[in-house]
């Protein structure tokens, strides 16, 4: 399957980092052009591709990475969707403020899910530190966790083997709107480094 990431901040350049340390290529785009992500590329190895949004969405898999008020920008003037796998990566909080969108009692990915039309989505890759998705994966004799939750149980097979073979362990939790249970703020299980023993 291919890969593409759509932001290159933090979030974005870790899971670019952590598939290219697992061999995947990746295709990663941002708000600037391709240019403007050569030295990342350059650090980041040959399995890092720069390309534009349009070309990143393209992919079977699309990591969504970029702050909460930039997704509708972000996602702006794409091709129709039609199936692919969009991994959900936001939180709905912003620095420096750190402060709460109001989101009306949804999850942030129920919010997202409306503005990706016949897009299949997996809320995942958001409650870990950046450090720690494009670190080790192993962690005191097991594998560190990683969450995932949606509504299209073919997508979460797909997503679930894609931490697996990063080396991380996934624990599905539900629907989307489970998935508020790794959403920050609020949500009991951001931040927690947990480790599954196999």
């Amino acid at each position: 399957m291919k890969i593409g990431v759509i932001g290159a901040g933090a979030i974005g350049s870790a899971i670019a980092r952590a598939l290219s340390k697992a061999g995947i290529e990746v295709a990663i785009a941002n708000s600037r052009g391709p240019e403007s992500m050569r030295s990342l590329a350059d650090e980041l190895g040959p399995m890092v591709i720069p390309v534009s949004r349009e070309q990143a969405a393209q992919a079977d898999i699309v990591f969504l990475a970029v702050n909460w008020s930039k997704i509708p920008a972000a996602l702006e003037n794409l091709p129709p969707w039609n199936g692919r796998i969009v991994v959900d990566t936001n939180n709905p909080i912003e620095a420096p403020t750190f402060r709460p969108f109001d989101l009306g009692g949804q999850s942030s990915s129920e919010v997202v899910a409306r503005m990706l039309p016949g897009a299949r989505l997996v809320k995942a890759f958001n409650h870990l530190a950046p450090t720690l998705l494009s670190g080790d994966p192993q962690a005191e004799g097991g594998r560190r966790v990683l969450f995932y939750s949606g509504e299209d149980v073919e997508a979460k097979v797909n997503v679930g083997a894609l931490i697996e073979q990063l080396g991380f362990a996934g624990i599905d939790l539900g629907g989307l709107s489970e998935g508020r249970l790794a959403q920050f703020p609020g949500g009991p299980l951001p931040a927690l480094n947990l480790v599954k023993h196999d």
